[in-house]
């Protein structure tokens, strides 16, 4: 199944970054379509060798809500160059062999802001798997890689450096305005799994670890006076957990698990010359360790339909320099991805987790949602069709901090509508279009007048033609 278009162009490139390393990048598999005639071969152990321009045009490159006082929407149209090689050397070593899978993928990103310079930026994307199989257990291993060559200078949203602040700043923006921005900028983003499954008859042990680490590479500038009125300051951030899930096989196909989780997430802290807010005598942060406990399911309950879901309570353990109201809060856990075969040439996916985040605008934790839903239809033997929605929402009032401009009374939504078409020529070219439309919101209905919550909405197109040349 293909992923969604509009994932590979919108505001989560690091999901699309995972997706991509997962071999599901829509403009890299143009799924519509069954080879019509075969092109110039390549060494078995190439898994991967393409070349890939973009051409787009977004409408609201800062998704500021166009409000005045404030920030008008800036639009720039996108040129995306998209080499990309990809090695498995499990052909190299014959058979029989325990390696199912030893793969290295290089798919860089080359981003032209052609009316927003400063917007531009190369995503240089590396991932890595390794999968092997005995007779009684099985090893996964996967990473995927970002390091983005952009500017190190982080957002500025002000109207200008002159006057009284109050008047300058685009105030109380949505926080999914600020993490799209972010997205372009100079960072290195890693993300791992790893696993380890023994089978014992029905039963099974599966000891798992993951990796989810942000290293924000922007320069720090006070925020709230000229040079730098309105400049937005970032922080590292990372979760590690490891543990294990023990399962049971109802079926052949079917198994339900209970697992448990310890893990730690870390945010940095900003010095006392950009941010003096403090708690229990230190500068304000969230890190803090965790312990889950998931049950889950995963399988095939039937032929048509493929389920991996897992949830259970979340304890926290939030370090004295929180700016929380509850240190030791319980919170809900839980992700699932289900996949329905419709027909041969339809699927049906949805996507949901729930968890509790540090925030990489520095201070108060949220609480993160999002649910997917992505439609793929082969309509011919060359034409794909590509529809999808995904919600957002991240709630930031379990937070205490009420200073500046109140970041834990931030309770913001983004919703994102999309669709696309996708032509292959044959199995060595494609095209396809993409367009997507987000809609953020502030949920945050209580605020007072003083907080401006109505100035947190926004809106936001982008449109993407794509070509897609597979050696």
């Amino acid at each position: 199944m293909k992923t969604p278009l509009h994932s590979l162009y919108g505001l989560a490139p690091f999901a699309a970054i995972t997706a991509w390393a997962a071999g599901a990048g829509a403009a890299d598999q143009p799924s519509s379509a069954s080879p019509i005639s075969s092109g110039p071969g390549k060494p078995g152990w190439v898994s991967d060798l393409s070349f890939g321009v973009k051409e787009g045009y977004d409408d609201n490159v800062m998704l500021v809500a166009g409000r005045t006082p404030g920030m008008s929407p800036q639009s720039s149209w996108i040129t995306t160059l998209s080499p990309k090689v990809g090695v498995d050397l499990v052909p190299l070593l014959g058979r029989p062999t325990i390696w199912q899978t030893l793969s290295l993928t290089y798919a860089p990103d080359f981003n032209i802001y052609r009316d927003a310079s400063s917007e531009s930026y190369n995503a240089h994307k590396l991932a890595s798997s390794i999968k092997a199989k005995g007779n009684d257990w099985s090893f996964a291993f996967d990473n995927a890689f970002l390091f983005n060559d952009g500017s190190s200078a982080a957002p500025t949203f002000a109207l200008n450096q002159t006057g009284p602040a109050a008047d300058q700043l685009d105030k109380y923006r949505n926080i999914y305005s600020t993490a799209a921005v972010r997205e372009r900028r100079k960072q290195i983003q890693d993300r791992a799994t790893v696993s380890l499954q023994y089978d014992l008859g029905k039963v099974f042990l599966r000891p798992t670890a993951s990796l989810l680490d942000y290293n924000l590479m922007t320069d720090w500038h006070y925020s709230s006076s000229a040079p730098y009125l309105g400049y937005q300051n970032y922080v590292d951030r990372s979760d590690v957990n490891g543990g294990t899930d023990a399962g049971y096989k109802v079926t052949d196909g079917l198994a339900v698990t209970l697992g448990y989780r310890y893990g730690h997430q870390y945010q940095q802290s900003f010095p006392n010359s950009i941010d003096s807010s403090t708690m229990n005598g230190a500068q304000e942060q969230s890190s803090n360790d965790y312990q889950r406990i998931l049950a889950g399911l995963e399988g095939h309950p039937w032929k048509w339909l493929n389920v991996k879901l897992a949830g259970g309570p979340d304890f926290r353990d939030y370090n004295p320099a929180a700016a929380v109201f509850n240190h030791h809060p319980t919170r809900f856990y839980g992700e699932a991805q289900l996949t329905a075969t419709i027909t041969t040439n339809q699927t049906l996916t949805f996507n949901y987790k729930q968890w509790q985040w540090v925030s990489s605008v520095g201070k108060v934790p949220y609480y993160e949602s999002t649910y997917g839903l992505a439609y793929h239809a082969n309509l011919t033997r060359q034409l794909g069709l590509d529809l999808g929605g995904k919600l957002a929402n991240s709630d930031y009032t379990m937070g205490n901090n009420v200073s500046g401009n109140a970041p834990s009374l931030h309770n913001d939504s983004m919703l994102t509508l999309s669709g696309g078409l996708s032509y292959a020529f044959n199995r060595n070219f494609s095209v396809s279009l993409a367009y997507a439309n987000d809609f953020g919101r502030n949920n945050a209905k209580y605020l007072p007048a003083a907080f401006q919550p109505a100035y947190r909405n926004f809106e936001h197109q982008t449109v993407f033609l794509a070509a897609v040349y597979k050696f």
